[in-house]
């Protein structure tokens, strides 16, 4: 790529976004438009109204996009060089040290705010297990605003996103608690609507196939035990602890997964324990109902 004081940004879009097809991104278009708007301080549409109008780089904007390129194509997030990533209506601060929240947890997230929304008092609790970006607790709290939602974050790197973005998206009723999710919430026993978590549910011996889980999400937000189910196992015990009766569990899955988390459910008291496909009909997301 080159930094000309007279290349266009179509011309930039095009050059980078083969630099991208190269190294194996599959959107490269899509990342190239990104990363754009990231420099220019524009919106991806805005970009894209650029090009057609005809808009030039400046040397220093194009160098500031061949480097982001340049970092792209060694299969670093694009949301760690944004340092933002959408979810729902939000647009969260991450970077290293934090899991990148995907669009498949959105799922997640309607089916617990459905069941919040439903739920017939004034102020109804729930709660987000391993939070992370805080993405989910924050969906709650700004999609349910009457509810009162408590997340916690084991891993202190995490923590420190989540409590930025708290800090800025939300409004008072969302509390953010440092510690692990297995004992840090003995105060709300039988008090819980809404169990919600996106644990780690990758097997110890599975490899991520893309580079940018593989070798920049925490490990700790991934891997859990032999088969990827040690979390939940303790997530099944801690929200049996936590619902109050009707209160419902809603846990992420890999698309494998769902008859063993059901079966986990099911085992620890859970009832009507069900497995819901994602928009790509893989199995993602199962939930259950505390007697």
């Amino acid at each position: 790529m080159t930094t000309d004081s007279t290349l266009t940004l179509r011309a930039a879009l095009q050059a980078g976004a083969a630099v991208l097809a190269e190294a194996g991104i599959l959107d490269a278009a899509v990342d190239a438009e990104l990363l754009a708007a990231h420099v220019l301080e524009l919106s991806r549409g805005g970009v894209q109204a650029a090009v057609v109008t005809g808009r030039d780089l400046n040397s220093q904007e194009a160098a500031a996009f061949d480097a982001a390129i340049a970092r792209r194509a060694e299969r670093v997030p694009l949301q760690h060089i944004t340092g933002r990533a959408p979810f729902r209506h939000l647009e969260l601060s991450v970077g290293p040290g934090v899991f990148v929240p995907r669009p498949e947890t959105e799922i997640l997230a309607q089916f617990a705010i459905d069941a919040l929304a439903a739920v017939p008092s004034p102020r109804p609790l729930a709660v987000d297990l391993g939070t992370g970006s805080g993405a989910i607790a924050i969906a709650l709290a700004t999609e349910v605003p009457h509810a009162r939602i408590v997340a916690v974050e084991r891993s202190a790197d995490a923590y420190r996103w989540a409590a930025r973005n708290v800090a800025r998206l939300t409004d008072g009723n969302l509390e953010l608690r440092h510690g692990s999710f297995a004992d840090a919430l003995d105060d709300l026993n039988a008090q819980v609507s809404v169990v919600a978590s996106n644990p780690p549910y990758v097997p110890a011996d599975a490899i991520p196939r893309d580079p940018e889980v593989r070798l920049h999400d925490p490990r700790e937000a991934l891997y859990s035990g032999e088969d990827g189910l040690d979390d939940i196992r303790t997530i099944s015990r801690v929200g049996l602890r936590l619902a109050h009766s009707g209160g419902m569990i809603v846990l992420e899955h890999g698309e494998w997964q769902g008859q063993g988390v059901r079966d986990i459910l099911t085992s620890d008291g859970w009832v009507a324990a069900a497995t819901h496909a994602d928009l790509t009909h893989r199995d993602r997301v199962t939930t259950a109902v505390r007697p």
